[in-house]
């Protein structure tokens, strides 16, 4: 078992992953607000912590992995509104599309995704132990943690107390004693259609408390990891530890581990920035294989950019990996020269989980084997299975099942020739007809191409 280290953000330096108990690991994402679809943005944490479980497993740990959905929030309240339609349903509705556009990465599941509004109980009783101590205080119906009771507050961010104002609204600062204090509980207000009961008054959770009563629920205190994207450092990481910290003098989470984010020119993609790329878009056009190779091309720390561009990037990087898993035998010798590649892949992802290192010595893997099949050696998939599985590529090795049958291609070939007159309707019935037959077709930069769909 080797020495797994993750860069810290509260030590600002690489932390060993040293596990409460024997082997057993918990790790806490914080998943996205249902408000709207989910973009390629919210999909890169759901990416680096699905494969940092499978890394870990691999290790030879048991791995919990929760990712929250927030389904209790004032975007929600104001998308429903907008929408015409109570909160609950649009939490619901936008809750299955996140869950169904997701699946199509085909990593699996988180072990749990608990919802804020599934989860009240556990919040009321940790808001109440904060005012039971001193830490929070209610007022017009609204409970605020109290900042300068807790001594470690910013240690997270190392912010300047100037710019550590919450952002919660001038609604709130004539209850505040101080205007760093936040929100843990918010009272019911009017056009709000979701409210639950508590002993300082009708309302609602705020976001902060929420992932902490969660998180403590499902992999109780002081547990192994906590990611989230690098945006989260401050407010809502900062909170979550000040209010778990106060509450259960002990910390939430041993490791806290930040995601960069995905960014169009200099700007992060955000719903709020009107950037977006929804994830269900992105998936249509490139393909699951494509965006995951996207996603490891970056280290998980770095900002990432999107752009068309690096989608056919990271497509060109499939083929090349599909092209060589078409030349493997199903069963056959693997040199201990080519074996020893592992080693060095599993190594990089021991340090700060370095994807693309590893992906740099798969592609050494990919071209010595390539070499030695030229020369006339049979080689099967060997390490290169286990490598591709930790990448969540390991689709690739059933390259041969790609290969399209010639009924298939004869629909491409109609749909081309309708696309080249113009006539988009046929060439969409013709579309779903091949996708009726399980394939996808994507448009790339050297012509339609088609793949088994997933």
């Amino acid at each position: 078992m080797r020495d797994i280290r993750i860069h810290d953000t509260l030590s600002g330096a690489p932390k060993l992953v040293e596990p409460r108990e024997r082997r057993q690991v918990g790790i806490y994402a914080c998943g996205p607000t249902v408000y709207g679809r989910v973009h390629v943005g919210n999909a890169r944490p759901f990416v680096v912590f699905a494969l940092l479980k499978r890394y870990l497993e691999h290790e030879g740990y048991e791995v919990t992995l929760v990712e929250n959905v927030t389904d209790v929030n004032d975007k929600i309240y104001d998308a429903a509104r907008k929408a015409g339609m109570a909160s609950g349903d649009l939490a619901a509705q936008m809750t299955a599309h996140y869950t169904a556009d997701t699946d199509r990465l085909g990593l699996g599941r988180p072990d749990h995704e608990p919802r804020a509004a599934e989860s009240v109980e556990g919040i009321v009783d940790l808001i109440g132990v904060l005012i039971d101590s001193g830490h929070a205080y209610a007022a017009g119906g609204d409970v605020y943690f109290r900042v300068a009771s807790f001594d470690g507050y910013g240690k997270l961010s190392n912010r300047p107390q100037e710019e550590m104002e919450q952002g919660e609204g001038d609604d709130a600062a004539v209850l505040k004693e101080s205007p760093r204090d936040f929100a843990l509980w918010k009272a019911h207000k009017d056009g709000e259609d979701t409210s639950w009961p508590a002993p300082w008054g009708k309302g609602r959770p705020g976001w902060h408390i929420e992932c902490s009563a969660m998180a403590e629920e499902l992999l109780g205190a002081d547990f192994e990891i906590h990611g989230g994207g690098s945006d989260l450092v401050f407010p809502h990481h900062e909170n979550e530890i000040a209010q778990t910290e106060a509450a259960r003098a002990r910390p939430l989470a041993r490791i806290w581990m930040h995601n960069g984010m995905v960014q169009i020119g200099t700007d992060k993609m955000a719903k709020s920035q009107g950037n977006i790329r929804l994830l269900h878009g992105a998936l249509d056009e490139h393909g699951r294989d494509a965006l995951v190779m996207y996603f490891v091309a970056g280290h998980y720390r770095q900002p990432i950019a999107f752009s068309g561009d690096a989608l056919e990037e990271a497509g060109r990087a499939v083929d090349r990996v599909r092209e060589l898993c078409r030349r493997l035998e199903p069963r056959g010798g693997e040199p201990q020269a080519l074996a020893e590649h592992a080693e060095r892949f599993f190594d990089a992802l021991a340090d700060d989980f370095n994807t693309p290192a590893a992906r740099a010595v798969m592609f050494e893997w990919i071209s010595e084997a390539n070499r030695r099949i030229d020369t006339g050696e049979r080689l099967a998939p060997g390490a290169l299975a286990d490598m591709l599985y930790a990448l969540g590529l390991e689709g690739l090795l059933d390259a041969r099942a790609d290969e399209a049958d010639p009924e298939a291609e004869r629909l491409l070939a109609e749909r081309e020739q309708a696309r080249a007159v113009r006539d988009f309707a046929r060439a969409d019935r013709l579309r779903e007809e091949l996708g009726a037959r399980g394939y996808e077709v994507r448009d790339t930069s050297e012509g339609a191409r088609l793949m088994r769909g997933g």
